[in-house]
């Protein structure tokens, strides 16, 4: 018995391991189709609006589900005015607010930016956390050095992304006109990179909205701890405003249009995969792993995105981000790190004080809320 105990043990950690490396190839491939989706004509507030209305028809059944279930603990809690103001805010924030900026950045720059930039959330939420005051610092802390020391180069990634192109994967007269006069490689199409900064711009708000998001969803969990509930509750409310917003800002009736095409499969692939198959593979692997295992894989889209980059879009691909995206994953790591010692000294010497609860954003992937944080 023992043995066998230990063969499922090594298949589940395995599984985790292997799990966690397939969602952030998802991730990155569905950035990259979003990005194409785009750069074929569909606009980013269309695509946000349709990709959570979507997913909030696959989320509902499953939550209604739920609340028969428990309804005698729990259904006062989903109809607690508390509960409702919550789920409002945090549609308002991480699926209306940081959506629509992920995306409309995203058609302004590249998928190796959105990873670069989804990885500053750890930088800043330290930095928020220190002025809000939720977070202790002490200079004379090792882990508190590297938290700081992690966001700074966190931050100087990210500007060398926003700065510096660098030179292309490939520039020859002879693959421009090749790209002249072909159609893109397979079913993708080059980014739209017309206004470079204002979409570096964009990606970082969005990370930064997506912290104000973490912070606000800290306290709906102990609300009603069931995530998926809360999941399809904020992604209805959020779709409601995102279509609000959208109907303002995409004025052109025919850009609601949908046909069956590639803009349509996108659509219906990210709402499956960030509705139900993300964030049940998360919550599964943090149960198996413990609670900073999904963290740990959020920089591998870096290279996940390099790769596709360099072969999807040489000409328009530059090493400067990369380089920028890589500086972003060690600063991410470093910052990982102290924030997990913090939490080692803390249980250690003091129990559980308020600085790991406001970190719990290191748990959860946007969307899309991937930037894609979303994806």
């Amino acid at each position: 018995m023992e043995g066998g105990g230990r063969k499922v043990a090594v298949i589940r950690e395995v599984a985790a391991w292997a799990a966690m490396v397939v969602v952030e190839g998802c991730i990155i491939g569905l950035t990259i189709m979003a990005n194409s989706a785009m750069a074929k004509g569909i606009s980013p507030f269309v695509f946000v609006v349709y990709v959570n209305a979507l997913g909030s028809l696959i989320l509902l059944p499953f939550s209604f589900q739920i609340f028969h279930k428990n309804r005698s603990e729990e259904g006062s809690a989903v109809l607690r005015w508390a509960f409702v103001e919550r789920v409002f805010v945090l549609g308002l924030i991480g699926v209306c607010i940081a959506q629509n900026l992920a995306f409309v950045g995203l058609s302004y720059s590249s998928p190796i930016v959105a990873c670069g930039m989804a990885n500053q959330i750890p930088a800043f939420t330290f930095i928020l956390g220190i002025l809000l005051g939720t977070t202790r610092f002490e200079w004379s802390r090792s882990s508190s050095q590297a938290r700081l020391i992690g966001s700074l180069v966190s931050l100087m990634g990210a500007i060398c992304i926003t700065f510096y192109k660098g030179p292309a994967v490939r520039t020859t007269h002879h693959s421009l006109s090749l790209s002249l006069s072909r159609p893109p490689l397979l079913i993708f199409s080059s980014p739209n990179q017309t206004n470079w900064v204002l979409g570096c711009t964009l990606l970082a708000a969005s990370s930064f909205t997506l912290v104000i998001w973490n912070f606000v969803q800290v306290g709906t969990v102990k609300l009603c701890p069931q995530v998926m509930k809360i999941v399809s509750f904020y992604t209805l409310f959020g779709t409601i405003q995102s279509a609000a917003v959208g109907v303002f800002l995409e004025r052109d009736p025919t850009a609601w249009k949908l046909g069956l095409n590639f803009q349509l499969l996108v659509i219906v692939l990210t709402a499956i995969f960030s509705s139900l198959i993300r964030s049940n593979v998360q919550l599964w692997c943090s149960k198996v792993k413990g609670p900073h295992f999904v963290a740990i894989f959020k920089p591998v889209g870096i290279p996940y995105a390099s790769t596709f980059g360099c072969l999807l879009f040489s000409d328009t691909f530059h090493y400067g981000s990369m380089l920028g995206a890589f500086i972003c994953g060690i600063g991410y790591y470093t910052v990982l790190w102290g924030q997990i010692k913090d939490e080692e000294t803390s249980k250690l010497g003091h129990g559980s004080k308020s600085c790991s609860s406001s970190n719990d954003d290191l748990k959860k992937v946007p969307l899309l809320q991937e930037a894609f944080d979303q994806v």
